[in-house]
Order: C-alpha cells, then structure tokens, then sequence
C-alpha cells in the first residue's frame, strides 16, 4: 500500500532518538545527598516570656501576648514588648511592677477529718493535714488559716501568699458558717447573748449570725462568724457553760462541701478562684 503524501519524505526531529526526548546534562548535578542544616538545641533553662506570664497564675499565653505588646512586662528591669522573647528562670521578670514568681498557683480544698491537726510538721508525730493532699501537687502548698485537731470541714490550701493574706485577714469578713453540736439544748436566752455580743477574756467578741438547725435538736446550731482568733466558735460557747462536742465549717469564703466526702480534697475551679480573688 502507497504511503500517504503528508508522510511521505519527512525526518524525525534532532531532539529526539529512538521517540525518546534527550534531557540536557546538568553539570551542577551532584550525586550527593543534600545536608540539612544543624538544628539549634534549645536552652533547658530559658522559656519563653508568655508562657513564663502564664505559668505565673496571671492570664492565658495569648492574652500574656497582649500585655507584652502594650508594655506591662520588664524583665531585668527592662520593658519587653517583642513577641517570643525567651528569658531564663533566674530572671527578675515583672508584670505592673510586681515580681512574678514561676511556680504555677494552685488552690486545693481539703474536707477535713477529724484527729489531724493544721500544720505542716509537727515534732510529737501526730498526723497532720498535709498527709491528706500529699498527691495532690508537687508545689509547696501551705493551709489558710486553721481547723482545730478535732474541727472537721472544709480547709484550703494554696500557694498564692497574696489570696492567702485577703482570706486570714480581718478586714475582709470573710464568710464562714460552722454546724454545731453541742452537750446540752443552747436555751433561746442563751442564744440572744451570743447574737448580742459576748466579752471573753482576750476582748468582745460577736457573730454574724447564729441559728437553730431546722428539723434538729436544740442543741445542733449554725454559725456564721468571720472572726478568726483562736478556737473561738468553741470558747463562745465555754463562756456560756455550753461544751461543743462536734464541729464542723461547712461554708468558707463562698466555697462549699458539696460533692466532697470527709477526708477528700479536689482543685478549685476558675470561677471559684476569680470569686476568691474579687473578695474585698
């Protein structure tokens, strides 16, 4: 058969041999494997500025990251403003003035039992409270304020010295509400004189409020006080003749028992820590 005239007379092209397209030779090509470069090792002992912020108990990473650009935060008593400054543990870091310290805060609430006392140590080996939250953070936490060895309920722990100072001292009135249980009925006139004000033997002392217990004997009381001398619920009652054979803190600071047995300890939540710090 005639070959077609369009095919008829014509070459293949030059570039091509054998229908294969020859590639051109790279004579940079290098049979090498290409190097990366040598990754940086980061400092075990530097972190970075707002996580350090963050760490601190002041905010979140993100909003650190504002406070830094607006000019809150001086490390060695330099302002620092630039984003992913990294400063080391031993710096002298600072957020409105005030140094900050890296240990993360933490808030634990402790149902206390009966038979431990409100310390840290004690040098006669009775148990102490900090046996019962020993698992519960590897920060230094110290109690706020105390229960008597034989006062059960509700004790809190914390790291934060500033909270620590608001919920001990006076002045702020901080709410605690304790159930009563006494060895006799507390008569009614009785319990006018405790609403009216009592003199003990280390000055006047009175409550916010006392009341019986509704659906119990007369001898079981509430009593919101927000006084913090020593034994005090149990020596108002010692004044009257009265012997407190059981008692029990069943409200601080706004925080309850709910859903914690005796013995048993949980974290605060956020919001029970931002009421916490907007007490006044």
């Amino acid at each position: 058969m005639a070959k077609s005239d369009n095919s008829r007379g014509k070459r293949p092209s030059k570039n091509f041999k054998g229908g294969d397209r020859k590639k051109p030779f790279n004579k940079n090509f290098s049979s090498k494997p290409k190097q990366n470069p040598p990754r940086k090792t980061s400092n075990p002992d530097e972190i970075r500025l707002n996580r350090y912020i963050a760490n601190a108990g002041i905010c979140s990473r993100r909003e650190a990251d504002t406070y830094i650009a607006a000019g809150n935060v001086t490390v060695n008593g330099k302002t620092i403003t630039e984003m992913g400054y990294k400063v080391k543990r031993s710096d002298d870091v600072r957020f409105d003035g005030k140094r900050l310290n890296l240990e993360k805060k933490e808030y634990i609430l402790l149902n206390k039992p009966k038979n431990f006392i409100t310390t840290t140590s004690d040098e006669k080996g009775r148990r102490t409270v900090m046996e019962l939250i020993s698992s519960a953070s590897n920060n230094r936490l110290l109690p706020v304020g105390r229960l008597d060895r034989n006062t059960t309920g509700l004790l809190l722990f914390t790291n934060d010295g500033d909270l620590t100072k608001k919920l001990t001292h006076p002045k702020h009135n901080v709410r605690k509400i304790y159930h009563v249980h006494l060895d006799n009925n507390l008569s009614l006139r009785d319990l006018h004189k405790i609403e009216e004000g009592l003199e003990l033997e280390d000055g006047p002392i009175s409550v916010d409020s006392i009341s019986y217990i509704p659906g119990a004997p007369k001898r079981e009381v509430g009593v919101e006080i927000h006084s913090g001398r020593n034994r005090i619920v149990r020596r108002i009652f010692e004044h009257l003749d009265y012997n407190v054979t059981k008692l029990d803190r069943v409200i601080f600071a706004g925080l309850t028992k709910k859903d914690l047995p005796r013995g048993h300890w949980r974290h605060l939540t956020e919001q029970e820590v931002i009421n916490l710090k907007m007490i006044k």
